[in-house]
């Protein structure tokens, strides 16, 4: 799917077709082989041994190997090459994730997660970057969101792929598959993907101007208006805010995508394939809204009311979930699906205000530091919810935890400080080609 504009015949629409599907594959693949083992960890525990908990640490350590490279990955990006980088985690991951069906021992196992984690902690803050190149502030969000279509997308695509691939094979053939997706796309990435608009022969000289002088000019600007110390940039309260509002929301998200199966599992008369359906609506509703969510921000020139209301929304349709749940089963999982809204709908704009109002120099590390800052919540959250879990024998408390926390994150995101009046910078590309909305 593409944005209205990268459908007609104007020049602009090339980045759209060339860039965008290209990396929104790519993370599709790192996100599959990121989650992938909580489909087959049932077998992988019976197989290797496992007690709940050390299933639960080969679960969870990818998100400490996850902190590694965010930072100095947003880094390289930003001074090396946000191609090449991506280029040789590619690789990296690939080994890892196929190493992860060759693990035999608990130990073993546990190592690849880890490492696996490592591989693929510097691809988020890279592709940021390198959208950043290619995409002005007017069409920053809705670049975001339609790569980060690669999130709920890849829950909806690899799911039945991943049954199909264990019931008629085993947990080590859909690892090793999946695994082995990097060394293919590896191909068409170096290929296709340059790292700045001047590098791109496709583009029209004419066009290429207009996009170069575009981001140039928001790059001086920017940069006049923030000079400072690298370290004093980046201990900056903003920096700090930005890492609490994506944690809270974070948490929310993916304390959602781990236990929400384990929660419908419990409602007896549900067969699999049922379940499995359902499982996917909140996510086909997380596509829709990226989309939306990320035009419309792009429309009114503004970042912070975006992503704050839009996470406001899903996190009182997990509270209105909770609150219905003894009524009617029917109405409980239509607000469930509808928090799908407020679970990946925010991110277009959200990742679009540090590129926006952090100097150039800091903005790769910074976008690394929340990053992997946000994605601790990944780890504590599930956490939470099962010991809730197991204390009141139910899932109530913990989904209200959900919800309360993502209302947090909409909370501190109205603290944000936002550029929201467009520049001549924002406007020049736009006039550049009058097919753009």
């Amino acid at each position: 799917m593409l944005p209205a504009d990268a459908s007609s015949k104007g020049p602009s629409s090339q980045p759209w077709i060339r860039i965008i599907p290209v990396a929104l594959v790519m993370y599709t693949i790192a996100f599959i082989d990121r989650t992938n083992i909580s489909l087959a960890l049932p077998r992988i525990s019976h197989d290797l041994h496992l007690d709940p908990q050390q299933a639960g640490n080969v679960a969870g350590i990818f998100y400490w190997g996850y902190l590694a490279l965010q930072i100095p990955g947003g880094h390289l990006a930003k001074y090396w090459s946000p191609k090449k980088f991506i280029s040789v985690l590619l690789v990296a991951w690939a080994i890892c994730a196929v190493g992860c069906g060759f693990a035999r021992t608990y130990h073993e196992m546990l190592v690849l997660r880890l490492l696996l984690g490592v591989s693929e902690s510097g691809v988020f803050p890279a592709t940021l970057i390198l959208l950043s190149h290619w995409f002005s502030r007017t069409e920053r969000a809705r670049a975001n969101g339609m790569w980060l279509l690669c999130l709920p997308g890849a829950v909806v695509i690899s799911s039945p792929f991943s049954g199909w691939v264990l019931d008629h094979w085993n947990w080590r053939s859909m690892l090793i598959a999946e695994g082995s997706l990097p060394f293919l796309w590896l191909i068409v990435w170096l290929l296709v993907v340059q790292d700045h608009p001047e590098q791109a022969k496709w583009l029209p000289p004419a066009e290429r101007e207009a996009v170069v002088a575009a981001l140039r000019r928001e790059s001086t600007d920017l940069e006049a208006a923030k000079g400072e110390s690298y370290l004093r940039a980046l201990l900056r309260p903003q920096v700090f805010l930005l890492a609490a509002v994506y944690f809270c929301f974070v948490s929310g998200q993916m304390g959602l995508l781990f236990w929400l199966p384990s929660a419908m599992a419990t409602f007896k008369g549900m067969s699999s394939l049922s379940t499995g359906f359902l499982f996917t609506l909140p996510f086909i509703a997380a596509c829709v809204a990226l989309i939306v969510v990320g035009r419309h921000s792009d429309r009114a020139h503004e970042r912070r009311l975006h992503a704050a209301a839009v996470m406001a929304f899903g996190g009182c349709c997990i509270l209105a979930a909770v609150a219905t749940i003894h009524y009617s089963l029917v109405l409980a999982f239509a607000f469930i699906t509808l928090s799908g809204v407020g679970a990946y709908g925010p991110m277009g704009a959200f990742w679009a205000i540090p590129t926006e109002t952090l100097p150039a120099k800091i903005v790769g590390s910074v976008m690394g530091l929340v990053n992997a800052l946000g994605n601790l919540g990944a780890y504590f959250a599930p956490l939470i919810v099962g010991v809730l879990n197991k204390r009141t024998g139910n899932f109530y408390s913990g989904f209200l935890f959900l919800g309360l926390i993502t209302l947090a994150a909409a909370t501190l995101c109205l603290w944000l400080k936002t550029s929201s009046t467009p520049n001549e910078s924002q406007v020049a590309l736009p006039a550049a080609n009058p097919s753009l909305p």
